[in-house]
Formats: structure tokens, sequence, C-alpha cells
């Protein structure tokens, strides 16, 4: 037996000088609950009349308008992905490849800026209206309201649950389905009795990121004037003398978060889908479309063209006009390149932090890691407009000298984007085999080392994978960087957002074009090589 291979089959025992990986960890974690943490003490402060006005029926509106958005898309996603993961992966589909991959570049564009796109396109006296008036159209239905949002916020984050369906479809035995069509089932029968039971816990997962991101979402319920809680909370800030009212009212939000979490861990929690034997490591058979062909082309081609060819268009457009009428466009440079610098800059840092509490999850299994693990994904679950808030609240009281700094913003990023650096690392880090650290170890070399010689290298496609979705989800980000930016520090998305608002639908969509350019790189880097988001 190889001195690699001996020393693997011994377990790992506890070593002392593993204590600083462990206090980073512990940290990190800990950094993660702040601003949970004191938003519950806040709130602790509220009086009596604070928590009457905010528990009342306007809060129960928004409640129920959150709810029902969040339900409404989350339903219309799976509707969407489960058939086109299906489509892509397992028929003869012409171009499945290229399908693939434009299935999921909507992921690229912030809702905000669909949302953008959609009201221009489709709104009062938009582009479409105009189209219509030779033909005597003098109006068509307002799309802001429910309507508007929830088509919006379904063709931006349907991406989610395609990718984690689409790996689990590649995890599948396709000899269970090869089996249920040879007794009789045809692909379909095959399809609904057979995949999708075996897809519930893809589909769970796919369905609470695709859940969690609406609740969060600011910018498309704002530009659509749908009331939800995260418009509410924003709108309160401004308005309000009495902070811990608008504490209360995250609160009620974050009741919220953790009651979806809660039935999530609830259906999954007893859920069996692993296989009894080791299945087959095969391509499975691809199944005939025929005269379905057709049909799915153009039903790709619509989705793909409504989520991603009319954003586009729409700005390119806008580009167009501003350029025609002699339009300048101050400060669109400068804020590309405080975004990219903010974006690195959250991507390091959130990187560094997990890269501990990865090592205790992974190499420590027990109770105090398991609880290290579930608190660093506090943060994820918190809507970035509460994380912004907390930090607000505890920067003026605690340290003053710190509010609307960049230290500040970064370190909103770090606590709402933590999970995704964290997933990264973890899935390199199991793949390493503990022997190789312990052979180095044997060979006279401290843990820090050794992971820095031996470790590092060996998960390095983690880092980037970690630190590429990081990028990206910054450089959307719009609710935590409005409220914590350092004045005059614009990115694309406030710059987009501010020149929205002002109608300089030209200066907008200079920056909204600026922000898919830089939000497509990490898209490459994450899916260039059609492998999917494994779960």
């Amino acid at each position: 037996m190889s001195v690699i291979g001996s020393i693997a089959a011994r377990p790992l025992r506890f070593r002392p000088h593993l204590s600083g990986i462990w206090m980073l960890a512990v940290a990190g974690a800990a950094m993660a609950c702040l601003p949970l943490g004191y938003l519950l003490v806040r709130a602790a402060e509220a009086d009596a009349d604070a928590w009457s006005r905010v528990l009342s029926d306007g809060t129960l509106r928004l409640l129920l308008n959150t709810a029902a958005l969040a339900a409404a898309v989350t339903a219309a996603s799976a509707a969407l992905a489960l058939p086109i993961a299906y489509l892509t992966e397992r028929t003869d589909l012409p171009f499945a490849r290229w399908w693939r991959s434009a299935t999921i570049m909507p992921l690229a564009i912030p809702s905000y800026v669909g949302a953008f796109a959609f009201i221009i396109a489709l709104g009062p006296n938009g582009s479409l209206q105009n189209l219509l008036a030779p033909l005597g159209v003098q109006s068509i239905p307002e799309i802001y309201g429910f309507f508007g949002a929830w088509l919006t916020l379904t063709l931006f984050t349907f991406p989610y649950l395609l990718l984690v369906i689409r790996a689990g479809l590649r995890d599948l035995d396709p000899a269970i389905e090869e089996s249920a069509r040879s007794l009789g089932q045809t692909a379909w029968g095959a399809f609904w009795r057979v995949t999708v039971p075996q897809l519930r816990v893809p589909l769970a997962a796919g369905s609470l990121l695709v859940a969690l991101y609406v609740i969060s979402d600011f910018g498309a319920v704002s530009m659509m004037q749908f009331d939800t809680f995260t418009r509410a909370i924003y709108i309160r800030f401004g308005s309000a003398f009495d902070r811990s009212s608008v504490a209360v009212l995250c609160l009620v939000l974050v009741a919220l978060v953790f009651v979806v979490l809660a039935i999530d861990w609830s259906q999954r929690r007893n859920a069996r889908y692993h296989r009894v034997g080791s299945g087959t490591a095969r391509a499975p058979r691809l199944i005939g479309l025929r005269r379905l062909r057709w049909p799915a082309l153009i039903g790709l081609a619509l989705v793909t063209s409504i989520a991603l060819v009319v954003p586009v268009a729409v700005l390119f457009h806008w580009l167009s006009v501003g350029l025609q009428s002699g339009e300048t466009f101050p400060g669109v440079w400068s804020a590309a390149l405080n975004s990219v610098y903010a974006s690195a800059l959250a991507g390091g840092v959130t990187v560094a932090v997990s890269i501990p509490i990865a090592i205790v999850v992974v190499r420590r299994p027990g109770m105090l890691s398991r609880l290290v693990d579930r608190a660093a994904y506090v943060g994820y679950a918190l809507p970035g407009v509460v994380v912004a808030f907390a930090l607000i609240f505890f920067s003026l009281r605690a340290v003053p000298g710190l509010y609307q700094t960049i230290a500040v913003l970064i370190f909103a990023y770090a606590v709402l984007f933590l999970p995704q650096a964290i997933s990264g690392l973890r899935s390199s880090l199991v793949r390493v085999q503990p022997g190789i650290e312990e052979a180095s170890r044997a060979l006279n070399r401290n843990s820090w080392q050794t992971f820095f010689s031996v470790t590092l290298p060996l998960i390095t496609p983690g880092v980037l994978a970690g630190f590429a979705l990081v990028f990206l989800t910054t450089m959307k980000e719009l609710p935590a960087t409005l409220l914590l930016a350092p004045i005059e520090f614009d990115t694309l998305a406030t710059n987009l957002w501010g020149h929205q608002e002002d109608v300089f639908f030209a200066r907008a969509a200079a920056s909204g074009l600026l922000l898919l350019v830089c939000a497509a790189l990490p898209m490459i880097i994450l899916f260039g090589n059609d492998r999917g988001l494994r779960t």
C-alpha cells in the first residue's frame, strides 16, 4: 500500500494547530449573523405604537402580495424550466447545445434591467403601442402591477431552476426510464411517472432559490409599481422618523423568509431519493421529437426572444436614439470601473472568508461545523434591503466612522453572497483526497504550508467558480448598493436606476448594456463548459 493510501485509511484526528482555522471559520459565520442579530436588538427597542403600526392591515396586504408573487413566479418558472431541461437533455432537439447556452443567458440580465426594458417596450406609449397605432390601437393594457412583476421575475429567474433540474437529469440513471418504456409506457408517460418524481429534490432546491429571489427582489417590483415588503421598507425608511418601526417591518419580512425555508426543510427532511445500486455512467438514449420538433423549437425561440432578445434590442435602440440626438453619457465609464472594482473586491473578500468555513465543514464534520455551516447561510436568506438597513443601523450607532464607506458595502456583499463561495469551494474540497494533505504534514509541513502548497492548487477551480459567482451577483445587486455605497460612488446598477427615475432612457440604456457585458464574463467562466450547475 502506498504512503498516501495508508495515511488516507486512518481516520483524521483533531489537531491543535487547526485552532486558527476554527477561529476564522467561527468569525466568518458570526459575520453572516450580525445583520439579523442587530435587527433583533433594534426591533426590541421599538415601543408598542411602532409594533401596532407595523402589524396592521397594510402589513397583511404586503405579506399577501409578496407571498402570492413568490408562489406565482415559482410555479411559472417550474413550468418553463422542466420542459426546457428535458428537451435540451433527453431529446434529439436540433442545436441542443446552443439552446442549453441560450436558455441560461437571462441570468446575466438583472431583473430591474428586464423591467426597464419591458416598460419601454410594452408600457404606455411604448414601442408596442407605437407599432399598433397605425392599425387604430390607441392604448394597450398596462404592464404595471402584479402581472408586470410576475412576467419580469419569471423570465429572469427560471434559469436558476433550469440549471438545477438540468444537473438532476444528468445524474439520473437512464436505465430506469428505458425500463419504463420497455414495459409499455410512452415517452410522455415515462417522463411524468418516472422522471419527474426523481427530480423532486432538484425541483425543491431550484424552487427555493426562485422563491427567495422573488421575496428579496427590489428593483423589478419597484419599477413595476407593485407593493411588496422590499419596496415598502425602502419607502418607509426614507419617510420614517422612528427607524425602529423599519426594523420591525424588516423582521416581518425575515419571518416570511424563514417560513419558506421551514416549508422546504420539512418537505425534504424524510425524503430518500438515492439509488440502491451504483447505476450506470452512460449517456441516455435520446428521444425522437418527430412531430413535436417544430413546436418545441418555436416555444424555445419565443422564450429566448422575450427573455433575452427583447431587453437587449430595447437597450440598443435607446442607445442609438441617444447617440443620434447627441446625448452624452456622463459618468458611465467611471460607474463601470466602480462596478468591476466593488465586484472584484467583494469576490476576493468573500472567497477568503469562505475558505476556513469550507475546510472545517468538509474536513472536521461534527456538531460545531454544522452550526458554522448553517450560520454562514443566514445572510443569504436575508433580502439585500434588510441587510443594508441592519448595517446602516449598526454603523451609525456602533462605528459611525464606517457609515457610507466601501468597507461597509463590501461587508454587506460578503454577508449576502457568502454561501455562493462556500458551495464552489466545498464541491472542490470534497474531491481532494485527505491522504494527500496528511502526507504533506508527514513531511514536516504545517497546516498553513500544506494548504498553500497542496490544497489551494487542487481547489483552484472551486475558488474561481466561487469568485465568478460572487462577482456576477455583486455586479447585479441593487438595494444594498443604493443604500450603502459611499457618496458619489456610482455603479452601473445605481447609474441605471437613477437615470430611469429621471427618464433619461438613453443614459440608462448605456449603463444597462455595459452591465450586461460585465455580467456575461463570469457567466462564461461558470457555464462555458456546458456542465450546468451541480447540486
